[in-house]
């Protein structure tokens, strides 16, 4: 199939998004267009002020991207040289780019093999052989670099085991940053209580890359926190470090949330929990329809769990296969597009190298790289669009 060729189930149809909110988007933009104020302005604060009600925290900062907010919460925490971030191999290049872009050194651990999370379970075994701690910080007995934060990626719009890695961080004095960037309306249990995924750590790191389960009309992201002094330094840093017009304190970047994507959220945001529990629904769907194949019972396929209290919101629907780049192509065949998430872990690629990692030291996330698929899942995804998907994968392992 030419890549020119549009997919008759695309893997996510912002179109159809866009068509019941038209209204509401011109009405927003319109406003904007009037008062041409475009960058940060009153309907940025709106938006950040409608953001920490919704999540239940004190801030959040509107930034230029998801990878910015990243960057920018380690450089509020003042991350750099000589300093160490936990963090998975099986994410986004962003997630990791970020701790090496400030000179700190990432150090890998692990993924659950059943549910390609950060392994609690295998960073607690990490800390325990190598954690070293002293006073308030906590030294790698391997490297003697300072491990300064835990970055936990809510992968897929699922959220981690964020119980045991708030324990973690008090016993062994770690930062927590949460990227969020696909799980925006998640929930995570956190000692008994319910919380939004971004509001349990010192950070939330959001993307509002229009894939997303909030996603804008091009780049734009948001870091959260319950830290007054936190958020002053995120505002100072996203503008040059400048603490007043031209009077820079500190050396930041320029990484502002526009008007127009702030106005394009607000009324996407409104519309969140309804999206969030038609991506629930979906993916019981997809569930049902997988049982019935039989090809779980045989272990030629692998899905995801169902989600309780929306610990899972399905930003993607992400199933494991044998035979997965053949499926792939097969699909894209029949017209339905599928998309790898992702095939080389990070602690793989080339450009991190001199870290000194090497093929089989994180087998769990270099075998999901090899097995995992996305199918098409979004709000308006039909009953019908998901039995031709089922039947698609279920005709091809028959064959």
């Amino acid at each position: 199939m030419s890549s020119l060729q549009p997919f008759k189930i695309p893997i996510v149809d912002l179109r159809a998004q866009f068509a019941g909110i038209r209204s509401e988007i011109d009405e927003a933009i319109d406003e904007v267009l009037e008062s041409q104020q475009f960058i940060l302005g009153p309907t940025v604060k709106r938006f950040e002020k409608q953001m920490a009600a919704y999540l239940g925290c004190e801030h959040a900062v509107g930034v230029a991207s998801g990878s910015d907010a990243l960057l920018l919460a380690l450089m509020a925490l003042e991350v750099g040289p000589g300093d160490a971030v936990l963090v998975t191999p099986f994410t986004f290049f962003s997630t990791v780019s970020s701790i090496t872009r400030l000179g700190a050194t990432p150090l890998f651990v692990d993924i659950d093999p059943d549910n390609y999370l950060l392994s609690a379970k295998a960073t607690a075994a990490f800390l325990d052989e190598r954690g070293r701690r002293e006073s308030a910080q906590t030294l790698d007995a391997k490297t003697g670099l300072r491990l300064k934060a835990l970055l936990p990626v809510h992968l897929f719009g699922q959220c981690c085991a964020m119980t045991e890695f708030t324990a973690l961080a008090e016993k062994y004095h770690l930062r927590i940053v949460e990227d969020v960037a696909q799980a925006c309306g998640a929930r995570a249990t956190v000692a008994g209580h319910l919380k939004f995924a971004g509001a349990i750590g010192d950070l939330g790191c959001f993307s509002f890359f229009p894939s997303k389960t909030l996603g804008g009309f091009g780049d734009g992201g948001l870091v959260t926190t319950g830290d007054g002094e936190l958020a002053a330094k995120l505002r100072m840093l996203r503008r040059h470090g400048e603490s007043t017009k031209y009077h820079h304190q500190v050396t930041g970047i320029n990484s502002r949330l526009d008007s127009l994507q702030a106005a394009v959220l607000a009324v996407k945001q409104r519309h969140l929990e309804q999206w969030c529990q038609a991506r629930i629904e979906r993916a019981k769907n997809y569930h049902r329809l997988f049982t019935e194949t039989g090809l779980l019972e045989e272990n030629i396929l692998r899905i995801p769990p169902q989600t309780t209290n929306r610990s899972h919101i399905f930003n993607n629907y992400i199933i494991t296969v044998r035979r997965r780049d053949e499926l792939k192509q097969c699909l894209a065949e029949q017209g339905i597009q599928s998309e790898v998430y992702y095939p080389v872990p990070l602690h793989l690629q080339a450009c991190f190298a001199a870290l000194g990692y090497k093929k089989g030291d994180f087998p769990q996330a270099e075998l999901a790289a090899k097995e995992v698929l996305a199918l098409p899942l979004y709000p308006e995804l039909t009953s019908a669009q998901q039995e031709s998907v089922v039947e698609a994968i279920e005709q091809f392992y028959g064959a």
